[in-house]
């Protein structure tokens, strides 16, 4: 495995790895206005974008800006069609297959083959192991970042990018990339680039945890963790020193919800409350679903994979007779 990114870009930028990018892009979207037309004349088009990332004349286009109210208010920013290509260019030639295989094994989000239900399951297993070690009286960190994508430090992403980035080309790219506005702080939630910029900022957490502190339990989804320790006193001075390490490196500071608490009550993560041996669905999710029963706006497809994992036998029953259907389990 390669320590840094040489001499990749020229190989990378090709027609043909652009029209995939598109398409990748487009995937499930045909139907929008502004995609429709780019396919008008894609060959023009890619061949154009082509031409400015060759001649490094490549500058992002201006943002739209649009709210989203669950799970809360957030501000969405979309950009141009074009630009969503070459994100998907940038992300999938140079930072999954370099980057990825440098995260822990317990990192869940935006990975392949990984996920919510994923990320549940392992942290049923590892409590299991802590109750097969320690019997009951284990304990619990739930944490998550304060308000994470808006406090991400722009000056320290690039500087963790830039010491595995030594081809001059992408790195001009990676800074258009970041510094997209005259902001030091925020990445754009709705960018493809984020969710996997996001990753790589807190992968210094991760490899502070596994590495210097030597925590076995940990799992992180995004900016949303949880750790497995034996007692109470371990509890406090692990998050001492991930409160220190995060200020210090990344300038960053846990939700003031973050707590330690004896594992009995489970781990609420990953849009479940988890015990050793069974799964319970989170009671945000239950009254929310019961809403949108309510109001006509259920989508089986949409929470069908959540409700499967869950010992939510009497619940799902519930939801098949109300809307007459049984295909759910």
């Amino acid at each position: 495995m390669p320590k840094t990114l040489r001499n990749v870009y020229d190989k990378k930028l090709t027609f043909e790895n652009l029209i995939n990018a598109h398409y990748r892009a487009i995937a499930g979207k045909r139907n929008k206005v502004e995609m429709l037309r780019f396919e008008q004349d894609m060959e023009t088009a890619i061949m154009n974008i082509f031409h400015d990332l060759q001649n490094q004349t490549y500058n992002l286009g201006k943002y739209r800006e649009f709210k989203i109210y669950e799970p809360k208010e957030r501000v969405i920013k979309s950009l141009p069609f074009k630009d969503r290509v070459v994100h998907q260019w940038y992300v999938y030639e140079f930072i999954k297959p370099f980057y990825i295989p440098r995260f822990i094994k317990d990192s869940y989000a935006c990975i392949d083959n990984r996920g919510t239900h994923k990320c549940a399951k392992s942290t049923q297993k590892y409590m299991k192991q802590m109750r097969k070690k320690y019997g009951k009286n284990y304990y619990v960190i739930k944490a998550d970042i304060k308000k994470y994508f808006y406090s991400i430090n722009k000056e320290i992403l690039y500087q963790i990018l830039k010491r595995n980035i030594k081809d001059n080309k992408l790195l001009r790219l990676t800074k258009i990339l970041i510094y997209d506005n005259n902001d030091d702080t925020s990445i754009p939630i709705g960018n493809y680039t984020s969710q996997y910029f996001a990753n790589i900022y807190l992968n210094e957490l991760d490899q502070y945890i596994k590495n210097i502190l030597r925590i076995k339990y940990y799992l992180r989804y995004m900016d949303d963790f949880c750790i497995l320790l034996k007692s109470k006193d371990e509890c406090k001075r692990v998050l001492y020193e991930i409160k220190n390490f995060l200020s210090t490196n990344l300038k960053l500071e846990l939700n003031p919800k973050t707590r330690y608490y004896p594992s009995k009550f489970g781990v609420n993560f990953c849009g479940y409350v988890i015990h050793e041996d069974y799964m319970l669905l989170r009671k945000s999710c239950i009254k929310k679903i019961k809403k949108r029963i309510k109001t006509g706006t259920f989508d089986l497809k949409k929470y069908k994979g959540h409700l499967i994992h869950a010992n939510a036998y009497n619940f799902i029953s519930t939801i098949n007779k109300t809307i007459n259907t049984n295909n759910i389990i």
